[in-house]
């Protein structure tokens, strides 16, 4: 085991070519950016336009509490259920800058309760308060970090952290949902949290792997990602993938994580560090049917 982590930590300081880090900076930047621009006009989501999400800003920030919100006009799937935004805000406390937006999954009144939904909901929501709750501790020794070393009140300055939680509905039919939701956390560390959600509305289950690409998922997916990973290396021009033998990619299995683009297709999703070093960000490969 220690051979295996020094094997890996010396993986993890290969210099990255400055190139790469800039466009990954930038990347952040632009799409920080774009999720501001995005969130000061009407939510539109390839779902539709929720036109009655409800917005809230929350001053005390303890968004454990489930908030009401105006679904008359939100678009439904099947007429059975409905994604829409439960709480949002956008606003400065203590020097962290919050940009939330928090969905749920509804079941309409005329059905029964959905099992799938409350169980995703719950998960949701236990994840985004894990989420503040890491990042408010992470300022915190942040700045305590920089006090003890000689840093003062006036150089720590208008200094922010970013924390941003959000959703995208990736694909729909009148019974099915894919939707991601991405946690994030800047400029103190860059690092993001991507968690998927397949839904099969109609029998209240999660869609699988399987269910899309048969039984022979498993080597339809490891094919794809081999192909993907080797497809990156010559666009980029360099290697920041960890060996199979360093705990870098082998194959997949029932945790696998991915959603459905709109051509029905699975897309392969890995956390920071799972496969590459952390520059890589979160990797994506489609697996095309």
């Amino acid at each position: 085991m220690k051979e295996f982590d020094k094997a890996r930590e010396n993986y993890e300081s290969t210099p990255i070519p400055e190139e790469l880090n800039d466009r990954v900076q930038a990347g952040i930047r632009q799409g920080r950016e774009a999720h501001r621009r995005a969130s000061r006009r009407p939510l539109v989501r390839t779902l539709g336009t929720c036109a009655a999400c409800l917005a809230v800003l929350v001053g005390a920030l303890n968004i454990s509490p489930t908030f009401a919100a105006a679904a008359s006009d939100v678009p439904v799937l099947g007429g059975l259920f409905q994604v829409l935004t439960v709480r949002s805000y956008d606003t400065v406390r203590d020097g962290i800058d919050y940009d939330v937006s928090v969905p749920e999954v509804e079941a309409d009144s005329a059905v029964a309760d959905s099992a799938v939904a409350d169980r995703i909901n719950a998960e949701i929501q236990e994840r985004v308060d894990a989420h503040m709750e890491k990042a408010q501790q992470d300022w915190e020794d942040y700045q305590e970090a920089f006090f003890a070393t000689g840093g003062t009140e006036e150089q720590l300055g208008d200094r922010k952290m970013d924390v941003i939680v959000d959703y995208e509905i990736k694909s729909q039919t009148d019974t099915t949902v894919s939707f991601v939701v991405d946690f994030g956390e800047g400029w103190v560390a860059a690092n993001q949290q991507r968690f998927c959600y397949n839904l099969d509305l109609e029998n209240d289950r999660d869609i699988t792997l399987e269910d899309l690409l048969g039984e022979n998922w498993v080597e339809i997916c490891n094919d794809a990602v081999k192909a993907g990973m080797a497809a990156q290396i010559e666009a980029d021009g360099f290697d920041y993938f960890f060996p199979a033998e360093q705990g870098g990619f082998t194959t997949v299995d029932e945790t696998t994580s991915f959603y459905i683009n709109e051509n029905g297709d699975p897309v392969l999703v890995f956390p920071e560090y799972s496969i590459a070093a952390g520059v890589a960000g979160i990797l994506e490969f489609p697996v095309e049917q």
